[in-house]
């Protein structure tokens, strides 16, 4: 089966998008959730990643120091991260502050005219 950066493509779909990935999405809601600047989001991520290569490396033999593998992992999550975060932030502006904004999209909000 073909790698990518030390981990076979199934790997990285099942351990890094969906099981970190879902992790991600939770610390980005929650980053958002609490009015945590978006900054906070890659120390966070970066621990996940980490986490997401030892899980890789002991449970389906990955390459544990792969430096491209723990790169493209850290991007990977921090984009999903982002994305909630994004997605949270603008659900919580216009629910706390409904006389001052409304929603624009799944990502934004406008202020209300």
């Amino acid at each position: 089966m073909t790698e990518f950066l030390g981990v076979t493509w199934p790997v990285f779909i099942g351990v890094t998008v969906v099981l970190f990935g879902a992790a991600a999405f939770k610390t980005g809601q929650a980053l958002a959730a609490t009015w945590r600047p978006r900054s906070h989001a890659l120390p966070y991520c970066l621990l996940l990643a980490a986490a997401d290569r030892f899980f890789s490396h002991f449970l389906f033999q990955g390459e544990l120091l792969s430096i491209g593998g723990f790169v493209a992992t850290a991007a990977v999550l921090l984009g999903i991260c982002l994305l909630a975060y994004q997605i949270t932030r603008a659900h919580r502006m216009t629910a706390q502050y409904p006389w001052l904004y409304e929603r624009q999209g799944l990502f934004g909000w406008r202020d209300r005219r």
